[in-house]
């Protein structure tokens, strides 16, 4: 226990001196604070004036028939979009009498924002609870990494494991996000402590109703962090089929008719016992996403609009022609992902990163060591699979992640990545430490700079200001 309270102490002193000048303050963008506040209030809207942007907007206009309407304005065409979807031409529309702000965030992270915002109301803290869940990570990370070495996952020694848990907290995109606050950045954070969470649950299938807690939860804070349900699935199918073969359910391979109707009945075994660990799993995530749809529906009238589609920001003209999701962003997006570089200049700043940041393997150079792993054992596959079923929606979404050092929507499965190295086998010596080494260098430039030092980023604060973050 000593060595998972010095990592959570070091973690806060860590990210607490980078913080340093942000700590007594809100953020600039408290979100989930006024949200936290909204509901300690019985409201679901955000009551004006309120600071920061990316708010979801819902316009009530007086009609021409003399009725009242509540939807947006869109900016494509003269036409003005009813909360049921109806589109009225905009000429019918003869006054504006009201406008709604809302948080389109997914909420779960307003909710752990409820202590500050009883003790300070709409000026409570957020940079003091994203440190403290940041700081978390790090002994929640080992005991994710210990777990693998105790199921035989892992061949790893805990000095290895170590070395991971600097890579994950001080050599990732993670350090920069950890010392911000502010709702894009403390949604990471929250979503990497759950996804450890689930992941821990989740090895062996051990904890069912936990995984689905952390599921559920994860999934109101970063939405393609619900598709991380493959590693438990797959998980619980590869021990539901131990059990049935240790029981001798499944008889050896035969020739003829009798070979296959063991091997049907062997599946219908595996089946069976599946069903148990699958609907304890699947419960608590069913009660999430009630409560995330009868949310939007009081928000938005609708169990399935979370509140995107009225933001109020200049994005919206391309979220109008594609859509939120498209194949149009995939290849922006992956560029981002995967190829920027920082910009050498001949003079001073001297150096110069992208307001869509930096490639993945850039800020964490280890990670191409899961692209060739010395072993594969029976998780490597479920990792996999579960690593693309989370990425996928951020490479086909609207936004890159702007404005960001590095890649921030990586967090989303990071944590995967990090397990697939460290089952992966390959030695953490010499070479391997160094590359640990180096992001935590670059890393750490980053969690300094970034929104302090405008002129490393091209676009500067003022690019900050005006082109948000989703």
């Amino acid at each position: 226990m000593r060595v998972y309270a010095a990592l959570f102490v070091i973690g806060l002193a860590v990210y607490g001196a980078v913080a340093w000048d942000r700590v007594g303050r809100q953020s600039g963008a408290p979100h989930f604070v006024y949200q936290a506040d909204a509901w300690l209030a019985g409201r679901a809207s955000i009551a004006p004036p309120a600071k920061g942007d990316d708010w979801a907007k819902v316009e009530t206009v007086v009609l021409d028939d003399g009725t009242e309407a509540e939807g947006r304005r869109l900016k494509t065409r003269p036409m003005f979009k009813l909360l049921d979807g109806t589109e009225l031409p905009l000429a019918r529309v003869r006054q504006s009498t009201a406008q709604t702000l809302y948080t389109s965030f997914p909420p779960f992270p307003a909710a752990l924002m409820i202590p500050s915002a009883v003790i300070q109301g709409r000026n409570g803290n957020d940079v003091i609870p994203t440190l403290l869940i940041a700081a978390l990570i790090l002994p929640l990370l080992l005991l994710v990494l210990r777990r693998l070495a105790d199921a035989g996952l892992s061949k790893r020694s805990v000095r290895d494991d170590l070395w991971l848990v600097a890579l994950l907290a001080f050599g990732s995109v993670l350090f920069f996000s950890a010392v911000q606050g502010k709702v894009w950045y403390t949604a990471h954070v929250v979503g990497v402590a759950l996804a450890l969470a689930y992941a821990w649950a989740s090895i062996e299938a051990r904890h069912p109703v936990l995984a689905g807690l952390a599921l559920g939860a994860a999934a109101l804070t970063r939405t393609p962090m619900a598709f991380m349900f493959p590693l438990f699935v797959l998980e619980a199918w590869r021990m539901a089929s131990r059990v049935v073969a240790a029981e001798g359910e499944e008889a050896p391979p035969e020739a003829g008719a009798s070979g296959s109707l063991n091997l049907r009945a062997g599946k219908l075994a595996v089946r069976k016992r599946l069903v148990r660990p699958l609907l304890q799993f699947a419960a608590p995530i069913v009660g999430f996403a009630i409560a995330g749809m009868i949310f939007n529906y009081v928000r938005f009238g609708s169990f399935t609009e979370f509140g995107h589609s009225y933001l109020d920001v200049r994005q919206q003209v391309q979220i109008e022609q594609y859509g939120l999701a498209s194949y149009h962003y995939l290849g922006r997006n992956l560029a981002v992902a995967l190829t920027l570089l920082p910009e050498a200049l001949p003079r001073e700043p001297w150096v110069q990163i992208s307001g869509h940041g930096l490639a993945m393997w850039v800020t964490t150079p280890l990670l191409l060591y899961v692209l060739w792993p010395r072993d594969k054992n029976v998780m490597h596959r479920a990792l996999w699979i579960t690593v693309a079923a989370v990425a996928l929606p951020s490479l086909f979404y609207q936004n890159s992640g702007w404005f960001q050092f590095g890649y921030r929507f990586s967090l989303d499965y990071l944590v995967f990545l990090v397990m697939l190295i460290a089952i992966g086998g390959r030695p953490l010596r010499g070479f391997a430490r160094t590359l640990i080494v180096v992001g935590v260098v670059i890393n750490l430039f980053g969690a300094v700079t970034f929104d302090r030092y405008w002129k490393f980023y091209r676009g500067g604060g003022n690019a900050y200001d005006v082109v948000v973050s989703h």
